[in-house]
């Protein structure tokens, strides 16, 4: 068989296994070595890139074997790269001291891009709650801004991406580790102004209530925040959705939410615990706890009358 005959073989089987998106993507990517001073950070990047101990540990690993799994960038327009995927690793090549890094060239499009940034890290282990909330929030209105369009190459949607047929935050959610609901809840912590964030972030204010607390507007939120300072304490759930109520009814002036930072809540009442193998003898098995509870207070109130006779007599 001819040279040109083989080849011509070897062409058609290979379109018989690969579609022509996947043949044209694999004819315009390539790995090459990028120096760094060329490659820029990713628009408004989500995640953050910590100095922790284990950055310092890529960083040895890359000084003593090199980046082991190549970054993605596409090119910029005006020259240079931009990165969609690596920003540890580049971080990490800065401190090994190395010039340049292995990089994936792609072209993409703004929103390809995006979504190839967030799922390349929403993966990984420790995210803060603020850079699920933005990383989720891109994506989704990078879907959206997918779904509308007619000219996109059904291989290049994410998968489920026609959104006249499913939500598209629950299409997120089935290439996501969260439910459709909680990517709702992360999305809902960008309204926050950045002091009640970090505090999210710091875990001084839980998820709940920290929703709830999106829902007011930028002054009360931060009112409510210098009410905090004030009083040393973070709403508690009950409290944030009884200010968000108030808000909604435009009546949550400085004053109301004093007032309600000042309840006592269910956790700050002082409890007094007693091991239940210490009065289990005296209930059947099963008798529920606020039972047990009336039936000693009963008691007890029955053995102070009985003393203030006793001393009367």
């Amino acid at each position: 068989m001819a040279k040109s005959n083989v080849s011509s073989l070897l062409t058609s089987v290979d379109d018989l296994f690969t579609t022509q998106a996947e043949r044209d993507t694999a004819s315009r990517e390539t790995v090459v070595d990028i120096p760094l001073e060329e490659i820029s950070d990713f628009p408004d990047h989500p995640f953050k890139v910590r100095m922790d101990e284990a950055m310092m540990e890529m960083a040895d690993s890359i000084r003593r074997y090199g980046v082991l799994v190549p970054g993605m960038v596409r090119p910029k327009p005006e020259g240079g790269y931009e990165m969609v995927a690596g920003h540890r690793r580049k971080m990490g090549s800065t401190l090994a001291q190395k010039e340049t890094m292995p990089c994936l060239v792609r072209d993409l499009t703004d929103d390809e891009a995006i979504i190839i940034m967030v799922d390349s890290n929403l993966q990984r282990e420790s995210l803060l709650p603020s850079e699920k909330a933005f990383a989720y929030k891109m994506k989704l209105e990078a879907m959206n801004r997918q779904g509308q369009r007619t000219d996109l190459d059904e291989t290049l949607r994410p998968v489920g991406a026609k959104l006249r047929d499913a939500r598209s935050d629950e299409q997120l959610a089935n290439t996501a580790p969260d439910s459709a609901r909680q990517i709702q809840r992360y999305i809902r912590l960008t309204y926050l102004t950045h002091p009640l964030l970090d505090m999210v972030d710091e875990g001084k204010i839980a998820m709940r209530p920290a929703v709830e607390l999106s829902y007011l507007s930028e002054k009360e939120q931060t009112t409510l925040q210098e009410m905090m300072e004030l009083e040393d304490c973070t709403p508690s759930h009950a409290q944030a959705i009884k200010m968000r109520r108030f808000a909604e009814e435009g009546k949550l002036s400085e004053d109301v939410i004093l007032s309600i930072m000042q309840e006592e809540k269910p956790n700050q009442k002082e409890q007094f615990r007693m091991p239940r193998e210490r009065i289990s003898k005296y209930f059947p098995a099963g008798t529920p706890a606020q039972k047990i509870e009336d039936t000693i207070i009963k008691a007890l109130e029955l053995y102070q009358r009985q003393r203030n006779r006793d001393r009367e007599r």
